[in-house]
């Protein structure tokens, strides 16, 4: 919307309304000529400005993926690496578990064996104690029959009398 020139009224009585009215439309159609050369350089500038930043934000957009591919990276070896620690980890408490297990099975196994062994004694110490009480007691059954025996032929021998 062009902005009408207008000049003092002295400029009008010196120059006249001729040529006043030709300054003022010279200087409206500078003013429109000004006015489009500044849309128009404007227009560029912004044209240019916003490919920059298109290309500024294809720039980003291809650095961010390129970060994205790194840290997929980086975090896939993460998990390799900590799949093949735990792997190592647990083999490692599974053997020593095994040994662990193998080294009581064979104290146990040495135990059993100590405790039959003993225990067959004890049975072989019994076996011989019962003979052996077995004897003392036909001794002393022999002994009590004799004294009971001696003991009756003196009861009867005195109740006749």
């Amino acid at each position: 919307m062009p902005v009408t020139a207008k000049l003092s009224r002295r400029f009008y009585e010196t120059f006249g309304d001729e040529v006043t009215n030709e300054v003022v439309e010279w200087f409206n159609q500078m003013d429109l000529t000004y006015r489009g050369d500044l849309r128009d350089l404007n227009e560029l500038n912004f044209a240019r400005f916003d490919a920059k930043v298109e290309q500024r934000f294809a720039q980003s957009a291809a650095h961010l993926t390129t970060v994205e591919a790194k840290w997929e990276r980086r975090l896939a070896e993460f998990e390799a690496k900590w799949e093949r620690r735990s792997a190592e980890f647990e083999a490692k408490w599974d053997n020593r578990f095994a040994e662990f297990e193998a080294k009581w099975e064979r104290r146990f196994g040495g135990l059993e064996t100590q405790i039959v062994r003993q225990f067959g004694k004890v049975d072989t110490q019994m076996s011989d104690l019962k003979g052996e009480l077995l004897a003392a007691q036909l001794t002393q059954t022999r002994w009590l029959v004799g004294i009971w025996a001696t003991l009756a032929l003196a009861i009867i021998g005195l109740y006749l009398r």
